[in-house]
């Protein structure tokens, strides 16, 4: 393959070849279902859905684990909150993840393991650990994982263990040998609900969180993965410790390549529920139709930054419709994707060179310039298929232009009224916020010697 990956454990850019040719095996750290899934969630949900499209668009057959944490302190606190139990929780916010990812178009995984239906598995596990010396029951109850005891601890986030221990990364706490080891198995509190509790060698508990991916990844795709993912919050601690679990029990990579998707911030802050500066996808949604706020993500790299505002999803907005714009002028044809014609094969260098989705969106508008000039349905075609790889471009064009205002023209015109009493009062901040607000609804102001007219974006 020409496929090039930039390998979080190596920090570098590598050519990608599958552990077995012809299949890659993808695991992706999925959603702690207590809520709704936030904009940061459905970033790496996007992410690693291009992934698997440009993966399948390339010829290989992709088994996508994605799993579900459904048992976690947050869980059970909010169950608690609710007064419902834990099962009841997580069945209605798993459905809810499902309703926002469908709206994104974001393909379901081939599998997506719920953490509670594998504890077998991690018991299992722990007890590898434990017989081989890298993990030890506490006065408490808890089994924890002896870090010091593995070698390469810190060889994902490039932290050695005293520069994690300075930083003081992991609370000290009561039971533990080293305050950098993490918990495998929590023993029961007599604070927990009972259906937070299972059986076990080492009493009565419930997993820690990171021994849950290890289990899953293991038990379902093997112990050496073509592809881990997650978000980059994930690296650390999370995906340190997913390696020193697996590597240290089975004496084998994790992962051939470890990939992180960026951050999303808002004002180039961290977005984050723990900031309360994060948006739902159901409230961005509400505001902006699914294909912009997919067009908003994918058309940053998955690796960088992603600044949230309302006037870059317009931005999207106004960029989405200038492709659907083209396809409504031209008919596409149906056409299958030759990887050799030139824009194709500039989409193709942009998308295997590390999933370069910026590179591979400004074909599509190259193309559709060309589009535009030579009226040719055939390359039509080639722009609706090229976006299909991307999740884009395959709504009815013309439907999806008139969906863009649902705006009444007596609306509009006494929003226009509004707007030049604000101006007239040189309240320009409410005269501006009247255009923006009605150019979110698709339509668009102009302002003359002869007064202001409107249209509606197409």
């Amino acid at each position: 393959m020409s496929l090039r990956i930039f390998n979080t454990l190596s920090r570098d850019v590598q050519a990608f070849t599958p552990l077995v040719p012809g299949q890659v095996r993808m695991y992706v750290c999925g959603m702690t279902v207590y809520d709704l899934c936030h904009l940061g969630h459905a970033r790496s949900m996007m992410a690693f859905d291009v992934v698997r499209r440009w993966l399948e668009a390339s010829g290989l057959q992709v088994t996508h684990v994605r799993n579900v944490t459904d048992i976690d302190d947050k869980i059970i606190k909010r169950a608690l909150e609710n007064g419902e139990p834990i099962r009841a929780l997580t069945e209605r916010m798993v459905a809810e993840l499902h309703q926002d990812a469908d709206a994104l178009g974001i393909l379901r995984p081939t599998l997506e393991p719920r953490a509670t239906d594998h504890v077998p598995s991690m018991l299992k596990l722990i007890g590898q650990l434990k017989d081989q010396g890298l993990a030890y029951q506490s006065a408490d109850g808890d089994v924890n994982y002896a870090v010091r005891k593995f070698v390469g601890y810190g060889k994902l986030s490039g932290k050695s263990l005293d520069e994690l221990r300075a930083g003081e990364r992991v609370a000290v706490q009561d039971g533990k040998t080293d305050p950098l080891d993490f918990v495998l198995w929590k023993s029961a509190k007599r604070s927990e609900p009972a259906d937070a509790q299972w059986a076990s060698p080492f009493g009565a508990g419930r997993p820690g969180w990171h021994i849950e991916c290890s289990a899953m990844c293991g038990e379902l795709l093997g112990h050496t993965v073509d592809i881990h993912g997650g978000g980059a919050d994930l690296q650390f601690p999370h995906h340190e410790n997913e390696i020193a679990q697996s590597e240290g029990a089975y004496h084998q990579p994790l992962a051939q390549v470890w990939m992180h998707n960026g951050f999303v911030t808002r004002d180039f802050e961290k977005m984050s529920k723990s900031l309360g500066n994060f948006f739902t996808i159901r409230e961005i949604l509400a505001k902006f139709d699914a294909q912009t706020l997919r067009f908003f993500i994918v058309r940053a790299h998955y690796r960088s930054a992603l600044n949230y505002s309302d006037v870059h999803l317009e931005d999207a907005r106004q960029s989405l419709k200038r492709l659907y714009t083209t396809l409504a002028r031209v008919p596409a044809q149906a056409v299958e994707i030759d990887w050799t014609q030139a824009y194709a094969a500039r989409f193709k260098a942009a998308m295997d060179e590390d999933f370069g989705t910026p590179e591979a969106v400004a074909v599509l508008f190259e193309l559709a310039g060309e589009v535009n000039r030579s009226q040719s349905g055939a390359l039509a075609g080639l722009l609706k298929a090229l976006g299909g790889v991307l999740g884009l471009l395959q709504e009815d064009p013309d439907t999806y232009l008139q969906s863009g205002s649902s705006v009444d023209e007596a609306t509009i015109a006494s929003r226009i009224a509004e707007r030049a009493a604000a101006k007239a009062a040189k309240n320009f901040a409410e005269a501006d916020r009247i255009r923006q607000d009605l150019l979110a609804q698709g339509i668009v102001l102009k302002d003359s010697a002869s007064g202001t007219t409107w249209e509606a974006v197409k």
